[in-house]
């Protein structure tokens, strides 16, 4: 080993190194994930408010007890899947991840800032298609993580067919 290898080999962060910022960007992620949605859902409440909902639009109770749950699993599971799973399992879990949180924001700026039902609601569909890889790699891991995943993958699925809803009844 010439010392220009040497060098490099020892540079490169530990495998635990790794996990540890694999953490931190999973807890990051879904912090942002919580705290940027509220940011646009919240604006222009009355408009929210006279569109006609979906018949199968859970009631608004079930909103307050379904995304803390979420939002707690997918940083626990996430995070235990940064520490535990194999480099790639968390590299696909980091990925997905991201792209399902861009994609669900883009949903959520979409349908209440310029009311773009129908672009809201592919970019829900697609958030709910990018979870899956997520509950997979859950469920390679333990059986158990990917369970307490799957109330998130339904939820998704849920919106998006409510948010579909929304513009059948716009229509």
């Amino acid at each position: 080993m010439n010392a220009a290898t040497a060098s490099s080999v020892s540079s490169a962060p530990s495998l635990e190194t790794w996990r540890i910022i694999a953490v931190a960007a999973v807890i990051v992620s879904v912090i942002a994930y919580a705290v940027l949605s509220g940011v646009w859902v919240s604006t222009e409440a009355g408009w929210y408010q006279s569109l006609t909902k979906p018949s199968w639009q859970p009631p608004p109770w079930v909103f307050g007890v379904i995304w803390p749950y979420n939002f707690i699993v997918l940083a626990a599971i996430g995070s235990l899947i940064a520490w535990r799973a194999p480099p790639g399992k968390v590299a696909v879990l980091l990925l997905f991840l991201v792209v399902s949180i861009a994609l669900a924001l883009t949903w959520a700026y979409l349908f209440y800032v310029p009311h773009a039902l129908g672009a809201a609601s592919l970019a829900l569909t697609s958030a709910a298609v990018a979870t899956i890889p997520i509950v997979v790699v859950a469920f390679q891991q333990s059986w158990v993580w990917g369970t307490l995943l799957m109330p998130y993958q339904i939820w998704v699925a849920l919106a998006a067919s409510v948010s579909w809803g929304y513009v059948s009844q716009a229509t």
